[in-house]
């Protein structure tokens, strides 16, 4: 069984999530490990954890004026397209509402804009690069 924990910096998972984004979300693109922790100490860390193995991972950093940045979503390979992103994001939203956020922010690659639209998020300015990877604005109101 998954379920979604909330966890700090110095839980025995942060490692697991960390090792999980470098594999999933940088060294694909050539990004050095670790390379986009600037913003974990200011975060709120979400992971998917089974049999305590974390299988996908996301933080929420806050912003200012009520809006909040969701970054670093990954999910296991094995894992993707089984709902686990689903559960990671709701209970992100979840959280947001209870912080009394009023905006989450994201900057979704292309092929995960079908994912965050129907998770309740739309598609706001224009597309821009980064990293080299093509991107878009997106945001849900809360």
């Amino acid at each position: 069984m998954i379920t979604i924990e909330q966890i700090e910096m110095n839980h025995p998972f942060y490692g697991q999530e960390q090792d999980l984004r470098n594999r999933i979300l940088l060294r694909p693109i050539g990004l050095p490990d670790h390379s986009w922790e600037m913003d974990d100490h200011k975060a709120w860390h979400f992971v998917a954890v089974e049999n305590d193995n974390v299988v996908g991972c996301v933080i929420l950093v806050p912003l200012n004026n009520g809006q909040a940045q969701l970054k670093q979503m990954a999910v296991e390979t094995t894992y993707q397209s089984k709902g686990i992103g689903r559960l990671l994001v709701g209970a992100l939203l979840a959280f947001a509402k209870e912080q009394r956020l009023k905006e989450i922010v994201c900057h979704a690659q292309d092929t995960a804009i079908p994912f965050y639209i129907k998770n309740g998020f739309e598609i706001y300015d224009e597309p821009f690069v980064e990293v080299g990877v093509p991107h878009h604005h997106m945001r849900i109101a809360l």
